[in-house]
């Protein structure tokens, strides 16, 4: 049986590098080609807001019962094991989207003399706060998660 590791942020680091490269590279592609600027809707980022507030809502929900407080009831190990790999999940597609969106805002930096480029970039931003918010919530839901070391649940008669 495999255990799951935590997180790495280098790991975050990397796919958001590679995924926000990808995402400059689209606006210059786009821009070559069809002489137009990548549209970003506001409806993205909203979106992205969204997620992260209820991933962030389900952890301050579920941290009690994860951490067998007093008076909380216990959470049962099948959803446990699900928040957990919602969790890794959540952070490496936050990630993910965050470096995209982050490329585009890169790329759409210096074309903020127009109506449309200050649209896009200003749209690229707000989905890069709002998958960096998604990105915190998942990392925190995945530290709620972790069994503290020399606790045996398998107790054997």
């Amino acid at each position: 049986m495999n255990a799951m590791h935590p997180t790495r942020i280098r790991l975050l680091v990397g796919i958001a590098a590679v995924s926000g490269a990808l995402g400059w590279g689209v606006v210059q592609v786009v821009a070559a080609w069809s002489g137009r600027l990548v549209p970003v809707p506001w409806l993205a980022a909203a979106a992205l807001w969204l997620l992260a507030a209820a991933l962030a809502y389900w952890t301050q929900l579920a941290r009690p019962r994860l951490q067998g407080r007093p008076g909380s009831k216990p959470i049962e190990p099948i959803v446990a094991a699900r928040s957990a790999a919602l969790a890794m999940a959540a952070s490496r597609i936050g990630a993910l989207v965050l470096g995209f969106y982050g490329g585009i805002a890169v790329a759409m930096a210096g074309r903020l003399s127009t109506p449309s480029g200050a649209q896009t970039f200003w749209a690229s931003t707000a989905a890069v706060v709002g998958a960096l918010g998604i990105v915190a919530a998942a990392l925190w839901l995945e530290h709620s998660c972790r069994i503290p070391l020399g606790r045996d649940d398998d107790r054997r008669p």
